[in-house]
């Protein structure tokens, strides 16, 4: 069996569209995206009364002066995962000054774009062997993966056990807290108890995967740049210092456990792949942004483990 592993696209139409052709492109037998699947703002495209259009990026104002280039905007911030909204000022300013009314139109947007994506894993995947599996993550806020529940073709394996051929895989999106205070953390006594749940439901502990968004504490997995109270990196002799942030609780099931293989994301930069006992952990890191699909490829056969490389593109 060949898997196909990324995490945190966070709402990038392109890398999505790239995840579910890595499918034919690498032929593999299983896809997963383990968590982060929604993007971070949106930004509004502002409609003028000469029949232009307003955005910013980044804080510079940019201007469209027709649709074809209205479309290539929307395209080109929808790559990046961004929820590019056309409206006008008089909304805009509305949004602004109702925080209830902002955060309902950014859940709708997530569904929206997470339907859409639902939509084209089912055309590209609905007459191939492939099982597609996504998950949210820390970032996800909850409840934006009801969208999923009604696919044939994809399916959401968020706390539980699913089998993959002759191997068992439990999924947790849930981390550790973190300095944005994001959707779904939990305290490593709360984690702990839930990663224990679901590590009770597996029959065989040797052929087992951990699916699980947090990597595990104090790994390659898990290094980021340390951050100031107000998130601003912290620096030594002009480098940035780094600091692990993973679960404890996650490292601790790895090492009394020893499951075959652990899948994890949530640190972009922590492109990594370690061995924790006999168990191999990988973090195939994110450059969503870039428009860059960062993964993995994993073989496993015979309740091993064959093959992994980390791939780009």
């Amino acid at each position: 069996m060949r898997i196909f592993f990324v995490s945190d696209v966070h709402g990038s139409e392109r890398c999505f569209k790239k995840f579910v052709n890595a499918a034919k492109f690498y032929s593999v037998d299983v896809l997963i995206l383990g968590g982060d699947l929604t993007g971070k703002a949106i930004v509004p495209v502002i409609e003028n009364r000469d029949g232009t259009w307003n955005y910013e990026y980044f804080g510079e104002k940019r201007t469209v002066h027709n649709k074809l280039e209205l479309e290539n905007a929307i395209n080109f911030l929808s790559d990046l995962g961004y929820y590019p909204y056309i409206t006008n000022k008089e909304e805009t300013i509305e949004l602004q000054n109702d925080k209830n009314k902002l955060n309902e139109l950014f859940l709708k947007l997530m569904k929206e774009r997470l339907r859409q994506w639902v939509v084209l894993a089912e055309e590209r995947l609905k007459s191939t062997k492939v099982k597609c599996y996504i998950s949210p993550g820390n970032d996800d806020p909850l409840g934006v993966e009801e969208v999923i529940k009604n696919s044939d073709v994809v399916i959401n394996p968020e706390g539980r056990l699913v089998t993959l051929g002759n191997f068992e895989m439990i999924t947790l999106g849930y981390t550790n807290p973190t300095p944005w205070k994001s959707p779904r953390e939990l305290e490593e006594d709360e984690l702990r108890k839930v990663l224990e749940n679901l590590i009770d439901k597996i029959q065989k502990p040797e052929q087992a995967i951990f699916n699980f968004h947090c990597p595990p504490y104090n790994t390659k997995l898990d290094e980021c740049p340390m951050l100031t109270k107000d998130l601003k990196p912290v620096f030594s002799g002009g480098s940035p210092v780094l600091q692990h942030v993973g679960s404890i609780s996650v490292r601790e099931a790895i090492e009394r456990v020893q499951p075959m293989l652990g899948l994890h994301g949530h640190v972009h930069e922590a492109r990594s792949i370690e061995k924790i006992g006999r168990t191999i952990c990988l973090n195939p890191g994110s450059q969503y942004l870039s428009g860059i699909l960062n993964g993995a490829i994993i073989q496993v056969d015979a309740g091993k483990v064959k093959n992994y490389m980390l791939t780009s593109g």
